[in-house]
């Protein structure tokens, strides 16, 4: 199943030659077409115009008898009612002010450490 076998696909290629597993490729080539003459336009014979209806004639409108005037009415002002006065309310007499809380006292800050002496390397067996 390679370059030399004549049965299969890519033998055909290395051969050059075509068969049923590798068909020739259609070419498409552009069909010339031929010129059809361009026929003139005749102009149409126009269509008589249609005839208008008659209009038939408006009946008079009746006569609107006038409506009587409505007199205005005067505007009667509200009587707001008046509220009780509410009593007014005495303030509380404010508590004694407590006493300020203490500062807190600062704690003693410790002695700085002294570095510590660095550690005998190991010897690395050879």
């Amino acid at each position: 199943m390679g370059k030399g076998d004549k049965k299969s696909r890519r033998g055909k290629i290395i051969l050059g030659s075509y068969g049923v597993r590798r068909p020739r490729k259609k070419t498409d080539k552009p069909e010339i077409k031929p010129v059809k003459a361009i026929k003139e336009k005749e102009p149409k014979d126009k269509k008589p115009v249609k005839e208008k209806k008659e209009v038939k004639e408006v009946k008079p409108v009746k006569e609107v008898k006038p409506v009587k005037e409505v007199k205005p009415f005067k505007e009667v002002k509200e009587i707001k009612e008046i509220k009780e006065v509410k009593e007014i309310k005495i303030a509380k007499e404010k508590t004694a002010a407590k006493a300020p809380k203490a500062a807190k006292e600062k704690k003693e800050v410790k002695e700085e450490k002294t570095a510590k002496e660095a550690k005998p390397k190991k010897e690395k067996k050879s």
